[in-house]
């Protein structure tokens, strides 16, 4: 784990104006090294996301046996090889490696063996492993069906039919499919319970399998067909991180000013479409040109009711801008983000509360009220989502000390000093 490091948000003088050239999205990149291990050839990932969760799932897939070079920072490259045991990942506290890696782990020939930081005992898995049995794989899991984790791979997994109930992340349905390829009789997923949440998440997966050669049919709803085969090498243009972007569009917002991302493409397997409605109705103006994305403030944010569950990643950072904003807010549909890094909606009323926000805590979601703001110690959790909703918060309230920025690295390493100088112009 990182080192703690305690930082002040640096408060807003005036409108922010910056063009940001943000890393990778996540998102993509995880499922990209994932496809290019598991590839007949070699991959490119051009522009990837550096940061511990996609530096976790690059050093799990060495470990495998697959070989990632990742000595450019604008150009990986992987070639796949033989995957094998004995071995041991870390998984960190990233949901991606926990739950994309064990099923490439069982089509390795020998025993596997995951375990991570503390937290990541807590996060939820049993769904994705009950799956991984019923189609002949063995393992040994924690009693409480999670970390640590053995897989003890033989090489080959028949796959066949497997039902899961994956409402508690979109993650299990993703990390399956980005093997299914390579099961012996393919994967027919069928999910059984209340909505799967952050279906962009499951879009994206499908996609990618298919520019990989994978032949997936998802046409029917909560029925995913994967057929198998093989997937080929390919070069896989990462796109900016939508969800890293989001604090940097709130402070334009906040603000009353303008942030552009740059490069954005103009078409995104990202919910950007989701993203652009929810700002747009908390009072921002979107547009998009041959410069990036840009989010412009208009001195004004709004309260809102939203149904956040196919953008939850941006919860923390929406509930700060709720707590800054004119009115009171609903922001409801994530409750399985109560299973992330932190109890996210737990954390969010606690901490939003010290700042002077009125928040009542739902099973799925937060009722804010803003109210007088107030200085406070904000804790993180270690979750780099909650450093982000205590930074936005610090545009607006003198006084923000985060009992930990560190954590930021997870996903975007260079966020302390990309925030203060957005803020301070430097």
């Amino acid at each position: 784990m990182t080192a703690a490091r305690p930082w002040t948000a640096p408060v807003a003088t005036g409108p922010v104006g910056s063009a940001l050239r943000l890393p990778g999205s996540k998102s993509m990149t995880a499922r990209a090294l994932v496809l290019a291990g598991l590839a007949d050839g070699p991959s490119r990932i051009v522009r990837p996301l550096a940061a511990r969760d996609t530096t976790l799932m690059a050093t799990a897939l060495r470990t495998l046996g697959v070989a990632v070079d990742t000595a450019d920072a604008e150009v990986w490259n992987v070639e796949p090889g033989p995957l094998r045991g004995p071995a041991t990942v870390d998984v960190g506290l990233a949901g991606t490696v926990m739950r994309f890696a064990p099923p490439v782990a069982a089509l390795a020939t020998g025993p596997v063996t995951f375990d991570g930081d503390p937290h990541a005992r807590n996060r939820p898995l049993r769904p994705i492993l009950d799956a991984l049995r019923s189609l002949g794989v063995v393992l040994d899991a924690a009693p409480g069906g999670g970390l640590p984790l053995v897989v003890r791979g033989t090489g080959v997994v028949g796959g066949g039919e497997a039902v899961i109930d994956a409402s508690g992340s979109s993650q299990f349905v993703s990390g399956l499919l980005l093997s299914a390829p390579r099961f012996a009789k393919g994967l027919t997923l069928r999910h059984e319970g209340p909505p799967v949440p952050s279906a962009p998440h499951l879009r994206m997966t499908t996609h990618m399998l298919r520019a990989a050669g994978a032949v997936v049919d998802d046409s029917a709803p909560d029925v995913w067909v994967v057929e198998p085969g093989v997937l080929h090498g390919h070069t896989w243009q990462i796109e900016p991180d939508l969800s890293g972007a989001a604090p940097f569009f709130a402070a334009a917002m906040v603000t009353g000013g303008a942030v552009t991302l740059s490069d954005w493409p103009r078409a995104s397997w990202q919910p950007v479409g989701t993203v652009i409605d929810l700002l747009t109705r908390m009072g921002a103006e979107v547009t998009q040109d041959d410069a990036g994305l840009t989010v412009r403030g208009t001195g004004r944010v709004r309260g809102v009711t939203a149904d956040l569950s196919e953008i939850a990643e941006l919860t923390p950072v929406v509930a700060a801008l709720a707590a800054l904003a004119d009115g009171p807010s609903e922001l409801r549909g994530v409750a399985h983000i109560r299973g992330h890094e932190t109890d996210r909606i737990a954390a969010l009323a606690r901490e939003l509360g010290k700042t002077g926000a009125a928040v009542a805590e739902h099973p799925d979601g937060l009722g804010i009220t803003p109210g007088p703001p107030r200085p406070a110690s904000f804790e993180t959790y270690a979750d780099h989502r909650m450093a982000h909703a205590a930074a936005v918060i610090g545009l607006a309230v003198e006084g923000i000390e985060l009992t930990d920025v560190a954590c930021t690295s997870k996903t975007l390493p260079e966020f302390p000093e990309l925030w203060a100088g957005l803020v301070t112009g430097s």
